[in-house]
């Protein structure tokens, strides 16, 4: 997996962390402490310079408000998000919509594409308020890949289009079943997207998520893409 000087740092579930050669760090789908696959050391963080969220539910947005507050970063997501967290008196919040794309710190920008699940968020009195619907991230690095976090999705046929418009080099793509895409279905979805590598997200966090990367690396035996599972807290560059 060639990631041009990027660092990544699989944080557990669905968040990632990337770092830029000039020490830019991006967090996307945050949800550290409460998160049984991140290392407690990483619940808290030295430094965020943006934050990219794909949807409302808690495993992929519980730490973006205190993320926000304590590192003073803005947080790009989907306008219903952006106008909910703004209620809750969070600065720096940029909502946009699918097809949009924004310029955040450090040049990366990151381009909102479709995504098909659910996109509600649990209120602090524990009823659904709406979200608006889940996304998924194209992520550009300057000199470095273009990295697609698929967010919580199914698969959808418009991962081709993805893939032909953007041209993402590497796809994080949700593998554990239940309330995302399995392992053949994730497998497909990398074809779609014509990605030189996956890499796994969004299973083992609970018994339900049973997908495993074996599974994924079995279903694209032949296809060239490479599966490349990452250990959680763990940097690669």
């Amino acid at each position: 997996m060639d990631l041009d000087g990027i660092e990544i740092t699989w944080l557990g579930h669905a968040t990632f962390r990337f770092r830029t050669p000039d020490g830019t760090t991006v967090i996307i789908d945050p949800w550290l402490e409460g998160n049984p696959a991140c290392p407690e050391s990483e619940h808290t963080q030295d430094r965020v310079d943006a934050i990219f969220v794909t949807h409302g539910h808690f495993d992929h947005m519980a730490s973006a408000e205190p993320l926000a507050g304590a590192h003073g970063a803005p947080i790009y997501a989907i306008h219903e998000i952006a106008v909910y967290l703004e209620s809750r008196g969070v600065d720096g919040v940029v909502g946009l919509n699918k097809g949009g794309t924004v310029v955040g710190p450090g040049g990366v920008t990151g381009t909102m594409v479709d995504a098909v699940h659910s996109g509600g968020i649990s209120g602090p009195d524990g009823r659904i308020v709406p979200g608006g619907t889940p996304a998924g991230w194209v992520l550009a690095f300057p000199g470095g890949p273009r990295i697609y976090h698929a967010g919580d999705t199914a698969l959808f046929g418009d991962m081709a289009l993805i893939g032909e418009v953007f041209a993402p080099d590497i796809a994080l793509l949700p593998i554990g079943g239940h309330y995302v895409m399995d392992p053949p279905q994730a497998a497909r979805a990398a074809r779609m997207l014509g990605v030189s590598a996956v890499v796994p997200m969004h299973y083992g966090t609970f018994p339900v998520l049973a997908g495993t990367p074996a599974e994924l690396a079995a279903a694209l035996d032949g296809s060239g893409i490479e599966v490349a599972p990452l250990r959680a807290g763990v940097p690669v560059t």
